[in-house]
C-alpha cells in the first residue's frame, strides 16, 4: 500500500497541533502592544506563549508516543513515521521549555510557519484551481480551528499553572 495517505495523516496531525499558533502569537502581540506597562496581563501572556507552545510539542510527543505503543523499536519506528524529518522539525518544540530557548520568543512563531505553511499551501491551491475540491479546504479549516482552541487551552493551562506557583510562592514568602 502507498504510504502517501499515511504521510498525509501525520501532516494533519501536526497541523492540528502547531498551526494555530500563529495566530494567537499574533493576537497576544498586537494586544500587548509595545509598551510593557500599557497591559500588564498581556505581556505577562506573551512571555507565556513559548511554554504554552512547549506543552503543545509534549502532547504530540505523547501521542507519538501512544501511536508507537507498544513496540518502541527502531523498526516500528521507522514503518510508523512517514515524515521524518517534520516529525523531528515538531519534536524541537520541546525545547521551548529551557527558559534561554523560550526567552527569544521569536523562535517559537517562526519553528510554527512551517506547520502554518501547510495549511496556507492547501488553502492556495484550493483556491487557485478551477476543479477544486472543497472538502479539502473544509478538512483544513477545521483542522485548523481545533488547532487554533488547542493552543489557546494550552496558554490557558500554562497560565493558571502560572498564576498557581505565583500565589504559593507568595504565600511561603509570608
Amino acid at each position: 500500500m502507498d504510504n502517501s495517505f499515511f504521510a498525509y495523516l501525520q501532516q494533519m496531525e501536526m497541523i492540528a497541533f502547531f498551526s494555530g499558533y500563529p495566530l494567537l502569537y499574533a493576537v497576544i502581540h498586537s494586544i500587548a502592544g509595545k509598551d510593557p506597562l500599557k497591559n500588564t496581563f498581556a505581556t505577562r501572556l506573551k512571555t507565556l506563549l513559548p511554554f504554552a507552545y512547549a506543552l503543545i510539542g509534549t502532547l504530540y510527543l505523547g501521542l507519538q508516543l501512544k501511536n508507537l505503543y507498544p513496540g518502541y523499536t527502531i523498526e516500528n519506528i521507522q514503518h510508523s513515521i512517514h515524515l521524518p524529518f517534520l516529525v523531528l522539525w515538531a519534536l524541537i518544540s520541546l525545547l521551548f521549555w529551557i527558559p534561554a530557548i523560550s526567552k527569544i520568543k521569536l523562535f517559537s512563531l517562526l519553528h510554527s510557519l512551517v506547520f502554518f505553511f501547510f495549511v496556507l499551501r492547501d488553502l492556495f491551491l484550493q483556491l487557485s484551481s478551477s476543479a477544486a475540491d472543497k472538502n479539502i479546504l473544509n478538512t483544513d479549516m477545521r483542522i485548523y480551528s481545533m488547532s487554533l482552541l488547542l493552543n489557546l487551552t494550552a496558554l490557558a493551562v500554562i497560565l493558571l499553572f502560572y498564576v498557581l506557583v505565583k500565589q504559593y510562592k507568595s504565600r511561603s514568602n509570608n
